[in-house]
């Protein structure tokens, strides 16, 4: 989806990075097993995705109270403005893909991936 490959460039995120925070933000505080399946990433990516992101103010680990060997990652307030500050162009850049292709063919394509998403490829 080159239009919004552009936006997140002009923004400074990959995809991946894009996933990671928008999971963060609507699901709040995940370990980061969680945040691998939510995002469907592999975990060694999610691993330098999260590198990246920290040293970049948007998320932030911090250790688990309950068992010191895990930690929590959560989204930081930079890394919600950052996605607050795209939402503009990320729902023009649906709504011209709902216009291009249609509601009904957008929520057949949406159940689809959820179907895939949540039986696997198995």
């Amino acid at each position: 989806m080159a239009p919004y490959r552009q936006m997140l460039s002009k923004i400074g995120v990959t995809e991946q990075q894009w996933r990671v925070m928008r999971v963060l933000d609507e699901r709040g505080r995940m370990d980061p097993k969680e945040i691998a399946e939510a995002a469907c990433l592999l975990n060694p990516s999610l691993t330098r995705i999260m590198q990246l992101l920290e040293k970049k103010g948007l998320i932030a680990r911090k250790g688990n109270p309950e068992d010191r060997r895990r930690v929590h990652v959560e989204i930081t307030a930079a890394g919600r403005d950052m996605l607050v500050a795209a939402q503009p162009e990320s729902l023009e850049i649906a709504e011209k893909l709902r216009a291009r292709v249609g509601q009904d063919k957008l929520d057949e394509l949406l159940d689809l991936l959820n179907s895939l998403a949540e039986n696997g490829l198995e």
